[in-house]
């Protein structure tokens, strides 16, 4: 089958082709296992860590990929979930211990770093981490609702606002749009204010419904109850605390932070940044609940996901254009009809 290999980590602007099409076998389904006949993979700025080694795979070459789309042709012995010919989502969960902190457990592995993922033709996944894609969506539409939509609805819950609460986004990408909408759903009386670099990314948050869009460090009409982080750098990460109302909170929604603007750390002020019970929380991965309990709430509300779409084969342009932050909307890689 066709995929797309990382065999070594290292800077992707130091280097043309990060990832190398290969030619490899096809995965057999272990005990309790699928296979799924790939139709889509969304591109997530996880990729780009796992590249540039800050989430380094355990063993290379492994095939990236972790928003998965495609259709059940196989189902092992001990599999009785999902039958030949069902359509499927995999996400950044490939297996763990089932328990309620999964996403934390030793025993969590990633799809597409700890195992091979959607960069390909096929692939494997344990029968209880695939979950049925709504009618509603497209593959390519489905293909960021299992990690852009799912971990931005798992930090939307950590930030715990109330209804008619503030909420900021920090970052507006694969997942911020997405989230954006879902807030705007389930909170409907809280606005909602987006901080951007990109005068792009600033109108795109104002057509999909955001109350007040600004740079990453303007002054918003008000501070926010919480703000929700999914950049790669600290800036932002100091702006939104400035930017909080007593008692508010930060989530951090990303996997690693880049290492380039670091030293800015250097000058947090307690008074402005922590002072007045200022709490931060981090997203660790996700369970496969929220996952399932996100995609009908996507379903229901016909979230609107914007996509672009490259060839498997295109998949270095892809990342390419997402390091050098040309997004609107998910980046999605079409691998077969």
């Amino acid at each position: 089958m066709r995929a797309m290999l990382l065999q070594s980590t290292g800077r992707l602007d130091e280097r043309d082709e990060a990832l190398t099409l290969s030619d490899i076998p096809r995965p057999i389904p272990k005990t309790g296992e699928l296979l799924i006949k790939v139709s889509t993979c969304g591109v997530c700025h996880t990729e780009l860590d796992e590249i540039e080694g800050r989430t380094p795979p355990p063993l290379m070459p492994v095939v990236p990929g972790h928003e998965v789309v495609g259709t059940v042709i196989e189902v092992a012995p001990g599999a009785h979930r999902h039958a030949p010919g069902d359509r499927v989502g995999v996400g950044w969960i490939h297996s763990s211990d089932g328990s309620e902190s999964e996403n934390l457990s030793d025993a969590f592995r990633a799809t597409g770093r700890d195992v091979d993922g959607g960069y390909a033709e096929f692939m494997t996944v344990p029968e209880v981490y695939a979950y049925p894609i709504p009618e509603v969506f497209s593959d390519a539409e489905a293909a960021p609702l299992l990690c852009a939509g799912s971990v931005g609805y798992r930090a939307l819950k950590l930030a715990g606002i109330e209804d008619g609460q503030i909420l900021g986004l920090t970052g507006f990408g694969g997942s911020g749009h997405l989230v954006l909408q879902l807030a705007k759903h389930l909170y409907p009386s809280s606005p909602v204010f987006v901080f951007a670099r990109s005068g792009g990314e600033r109108e795109f948050a104002i057509e999909l419904g955001a109350d007040w869009a600004g740079d990453t460090t303007a002054m918003p009409p008000a501070a926010a109850q919480a703000i929700i982080d999914t950049t790669p750098a600290w800036k932002p990460v100091l702006a939104a605390l400035e930017r909080l109302r007593p008692g508010g909170r930060l989530v951090i929604n990303a996997i690693r932070k880049e290492s380039a603007d670091r030293e800015l750390l250097a000058g947090i002020r307690y008074e402005d940044h922590l002072w007045h019970e200022k709490e931060i929380k981090t997203v660790a991965n996700v369970t496969h609940w929220d996952i399932a309990e996100f995609l009908p709430i996507a379903a229901r509300m016909r979230l609107k996901v914007e996509t672009q779409t490259y060839a498997l084969e295109a998949a270095n342009t892809a990342l390419r254009d997402l390091r050098a932050g040309h997004v609107r909307g998910a980046k999605v890689l079409k691998i077969s009809n």
